[in-house]
């Protein structure tokens, strides 16, 4: 028993990296399907509040269709606003060479107190940024453009097969993960409950977020307002790093148009602010206990999805994470795992089983 238990381990060991590297290697399938099976987990209560009104499955699946195109137009007409905003801020010019200016003093300062040297008369540009090939470039946006459009049609695709049946989820986990039908259930009612709950709060966060960096840019005459929104939006997506580079790159931007005085420290501030409020206090509270992760997981996790499956895998590496833990809870051997990735909650219980009192 001894000598199996330490085979199974070390199968383990093996089979645990093997996969990952598959992960890696069949990025452009398990993104699409990963990805498609958290949007149906959003619409699965939609449709099945649709059949209960005794809506065929396959009108029912046309309203979500559409529904989710509804949204990807009114993103698309928020991007052509912004792109409106940035091609009128080149035209004019002014804009980039106040920029430039702001830039080159910044650099030269940082130069001075780190005392680097450069060439008497060299380009600051040129000496710290590479002049890339057009060429290249114009090759990597078509590979960039190509890939994205293969991944949103695959994604559209599963959508589809996971809403109207042909991929039933529950099955999987009751002929892979639980063998008992009512265990299974249970656990997919939980997995689509968390996991829903996750990106709703998180979606409603982000776009407060983003309404916020825009509000703020208005009220500080900061240019671009529906860009840094969009950014903010978008970026928020993912967890903990991504409010720290919204509010970073956006205090560079405010740094290059306004003055170096207490307008900037009060706009800078105000973005602070905001990303607290929301990130920070208003999305753990509606999170409650759907997000019972501490930071430690949420960094390893980070880490990991991001080197797997680069932006997407950070985007959606909470989302797996939650589902993981959900699956991990559900077997005594791997429960302390499940304990472990909560962190708090397993002090919390540890003193409630003791008695012992903060």
């Amino acid at each position: 028993m001894k000598d199996l238990k330490t085979t199974n381990i070390l199968l383990l060991i093996i089979v645990i990296p093997l996969v990952f590297y598959l992960l890696k290697i069949l990025s452009f399938i398990f993104i699409p399907l990963v990805l498609s099976m958290f949007i149906s987990l959003l619409f699965l209560p939609l449709m099945r509040w649709l059949k209960k009104k005794g809506i065929p499955r396959i009108i029912s699946i046309i309203i979500v269709v559409a529904i989710i195109f509804g949204g990807l137009k009114l993103g698309g007409e928020l991007v052509q606003l912004s792109s409106n905003e940035i091609v009128t801020a080149a035209k004019d010019g002014e804009f980039f060479k106040n920029a430039e200016q702001k830039i080159l003093g910044l650099i030269v300062t940082i130069e001075n107190f780190f005392g680097i040297e450069r060439l008497q008369g060299e380009n600051v540009f040129k000496h710290y940024f590479q002049e890339n090939n057009s060429f290249e470039q114009f090759g990597n946006t078509i590979d960039f453009i190509t890939n994205m459009l293969t991944m949103t049609l695959m994604t559209a695709f599963f959508v589809i097969l996971l809403l109207s049946g042909s991929i039933d989820f529950q099955k999987i986990l009751n002929g892979t993960l639980f063998k008992i039908k009512h265990s299974s259930t249970k656990t997919f009612m939980r997995i689509e409950k968390d996991i829903a709950k996750f990106v709703k709060v998180k979606f409603l966060i982000s776009l407060a977020t983003g309404i916020g960096f825009s509000l703020a840019c208005m009220l500080f005459d900061v240019s671009f307002p529906i860009f840094w929104g969009l950014l903010a939006f978008v970026i928020n997506f993912v967890q903990m790093i991504g409010s720290v580079i919204s509010v970073v790159l956006l205090s560079l931007f405010a740094f290059v148009e306004l003055d170096p005085s207490g307008t900037l420290l009060f706009f800078i501030l105000t973005i602070t602010a905001i990303q607290v409020l929301m990130g920070g206090i208003l999305e753990p509270v509606f999170m409650g206990k759907t997000f019972s992760l501490n930071v430690i997981t949420v960094l390893i996790m980070l880490m990991l999805w991001g080197y797997i499956w680069n932006i997407p895998g950070l985007i959606m590496s909470i989302p797996i994470t939650v589902f993981i833990k959900i699956i991990l809870e559900q077997y005594p051997k791997t429960k302390v795992i499940a304990d472990l990735m909560a962190g708090s909650e397993v002090q919390l219980n540890f003193k409630r089983k003791t008695g012992l009192k903060k």
